[in-house]
């Protein structure tokens, strides 16, 4: 399936045999305080940094319509980040999974993201468009 907006990924989840629960860790593009001058430059320059998650969130695909949506409740808890990372969790028998069915799939999120394994997940920018996290 080609996602080439969030509203496509919306559509998708909505789509899936099982209910879904939608999984979004915020990140903002940071530099690593043992940066090197180079890398500093580099990052002043508009190149490098790492990813820092800074909020977990969970949600149905029937509580958003669209990206805005999902921005303007992000606002209320971060003004400034850079990349949302998102992920599915996929229900049983009917039944999307609970926010509490959520916590353990966010925390490996958080852990692949700080690792640089981000590669299962879709991410977006703050305008809702997907980003290729190719090097």
């Amino acid at each position: 399936m080609n996602i080439s907006s969030f509203e496509d990924l919306l559509s998708a989840a909505r789509q899936q045999a099982e209910p879904q629960r939608l999984l979004f860790v915020f990140t903002k593009m940071e530099l690593p305080e043992d940066c090197s001058a180079e890398q500093r430059s580099d990052f002043e320059a508009g190149v490098g940094g790492a990813l820092t998650p800074l909020m977990c969130l969970d949600k149905i695909p029937e509580e958003l319509s669209t990206f805005n949506e999902l921005l303007e409740e992000s606002r209320q808890f971060l003004l400034d980040w850079t990349i949302v990372f998102v992920a599915a969790l996929s229900g049983r028998d009917g039944r999307a999974p609970k926010t509490e069915d959520a916590e353990a799939p966010l925390n490996q999120m958080v852990a692949a993201i700080k690792a640089g394994s981000a590669g299962m997940f879709i991410p977006f920018d703050t305008r809702g468009q997907p980003v290729s996290m190719a090097s």
